[in-house]
C-alpha cells in the first residue's frame, strides 16, 4: 500500500513533462473585404436563383494577353504566381503582384495580360448562380 502513493506521485509530478508546449498559432490575414470591385465601382446585387460556387486556377502563359471579355457573376481571386495586369474597356488599370487579391469587374469588359517570362497562376472564387456562364467573350465585329 506504501507503493501506491509514491506512485501516484511520480505519475503526479512526471505528467507536466509528458504534455506538449507547442501551441500551434493559427494566423488569420483579411487580404480583402469590399463591396466594391477593383476600380471602385459596387458590386451589383446577388441574382434570384440557385447558388453555384465555382473555384478555378487560371494559368496564363507569359506574354498571353487574354480576350476581352466580361463576367456577369461577383468574381475575386488570389494571384499566386507572377504579375498580371487588367485592363478594363474604359482604360482602368491594375497591375497585380503574386499574393494579392482582386475583386474583378463585374459585366464590364476587360482583359488580363501577362507581360512577364514565367506563367501567371490566379485562383479565382465565383459566386454566381446556376445556368449563368463565368465569362462571356465579347464578339468580333
Amino acid at each position: 500500500m506504501k507503493k501506491l502513493p509514491f506512485l501516484f506521485c511520480l505519475i503526479f509530478i512526471c505528467s507536466p513533462g509528458c504534455t506538449s508546449n507547442n501551441i500551434i498559432d493559427t494566423e488569420v490575414i483579411t487580404l480583402v473585404k469590399t463591396s466594391e470591385s477593383w476600380n471602385g465601382a459596387p458590386l451589383p446585387k446577388y441574382p434570384d436563383g440557385n447558388p453555384e460556387i465555382t473555384i478555378l486556377k487560371i494559368i496564363i502563359p507569359p506574354k498571353a494577353k487574354l480576350p476581352l471579355h466580361k463576367h456577369p457573376e461577383i468574381n475575386a481571386g488570389v494571384l499566386l504566381k507572377g504579375e498580371l495586369t487588367v485592363i478594363s474597356e474604359t482604360n482602368d488599370t491594375l497591375h497585380l503582384k503574386a499574393g494579392e487579391p482582386i475583386v474583378e469587374l463585374v459585366n464590364t469588359w476587360h482583359f488580363g495580360l501577362n507581360d512577364g517570362a514565367e506563367p501567371v497562376e490566379i485562383i479565382v472564387f465565383y459566386a454566381g448562380i446556376t445556368e449563368t456562364p463565368i465569362t462571356v467573350l465579347k464578339n468580333k465585329n
